[in-house]
């Protein structure tokens, strides 16, 4: 009985150690998704301001 209650205690004290870290990871995701959508929002601005709109990987490095 007491085999299984240490179990048990190690298993809880697992899935609270996991909770934590995917609270943490859903945090950081929204963050990243934020970020990225104002990235986004930003260069869509710049390119609607300078009138040519450049696809990612299609400019010239400018050394040529």
């Amino acid at each position: 009985m007491i085999e299984l209650q240490e179990q048990i205690a190690h298993l809880e004290r697992t899935v609270d150690d996991l909770s934590t870290v995917v609270a943490r990871q859903e945090r950081e995701i929204a963050m990243l998704t934020r970020r990225m959508q104002l990235l986004m929002e930003r260069e869509a601005e710049r390119e609607a301001s300078h009138g040519d709109a450049v696809v990612f990987g299609d400019e010239r490095p400018p050394h040529y």
